[in-house]
């Protein structure tokens, strides 16, 4: 767990006895954002890409505290570290582990983030940093979502072949060949870029946001457990996390075994 260092005695106290609790200087808390994306090598041990950060497209600052996350992390955990050649986010892809990849036209084509790069560049950046083979490209994500439309507010891997999306995206992923589970839509609050969605999918289990609407978040918690019957769905209160502009997936970033 990556805390501020102010924060670190708290976080200790309250979570030391199941989490090591990391002190690194924060900006933000969208670890999903700012962390390294892990790969695990063929011959086994643990690597690290610590892609370019921008804030969302110059949209907040100060960021160098966040610029400097995904390279203290990787270092702390002992992995072989990449430093990527463009601005990418975790929260701007989804992958299904063998080669395949979801992502936005919104986000990872903007002008704001890698404006001297056309797709096919992007996609060669992917294949050789992340062993991409085949891009997914959906249009826009989530209409006011401050990250130029992250694909994690609307389609995920469940595993190969199969995804999980919110309605408007499931014909395109369809398209592709994929099993789509649809995923209800998040009760209207005037909350920019609610989305059940944004889930974590941690060891045995999955971490999954709860709005407080009763029936909407029983059938969006049944949608999850369908994609995932082997594992247990456990849903708790975001809204505050919400009025951030993200949720559980924005706040965590997995490190496999290595």
């Amino acid at each position: 767990m990556v805390v501020d260092p102010v924060d670190e005695r708290a976080a200790a106290s309250a979570c030391s006895a199941f989490a090591e609790v990391l002190a690194l200087p924060v900006d933000d808390s969208w670890l999903r954002d700012t962390g390294p994306i892990f790969l695990t090598k063929d011959g086994g041990g643990l690597a690290a890409v610590d892609w370019g950060f921008n804030g969302w497209g110059g949209k907040y600052a100060p960021i160098a505290k966040d610029q400097a996350l995904a390279g203290a992390i990787a270092r702390h955990v002992g992995a072989q570290t990449f430093t990527g050649p463009m601005i990418l986010e975790g929260g701007s892809l989804s992958v299904d582990g063998q080669g395949s990849l979801i992502t936005t036209e919104e986000c990872l084509l903007n002008p704001n983030r890698n404006p001297g790069l056309n797709r096919e560049q992007i996609e060669a950046n992917l294949n050789a940093y992340l062993g991409i083979h085949k891009v997914i490209w959906l249009g826009d994500g989530l209409p006011g979502d401050e990250t130029d439309g992250h694909v994690d507010n609307v389609a995920c891997f469940v595993r190969p072949g199969v995804a999980m999306a919110l309605h408007p995206y499931a014909p395109e992923l369809r398209r592709h060949g994929l099993e789509v589970i649809e995923m209800p839509p998040a009760p209207e609050y005037g909350i920019a870029a609610m989305s059940y969605m944004n889930f974590y999918v941690a060891n045995g289990g999955i971490v999954m946001p709860g709005f407080g609407a009763p029936e909407e978040d029983k059938a969006a918690r049944a949608a999850v457990k369908a994609a995932f019957p082997e594992r247990q769905v456990v849903q708790v209160p975001t809204l505050p996390i919400s009025h951030g502009g993200g949720n559980i997936h924005c706040i965590t970033q997995q490190q496999p075994m290595g």
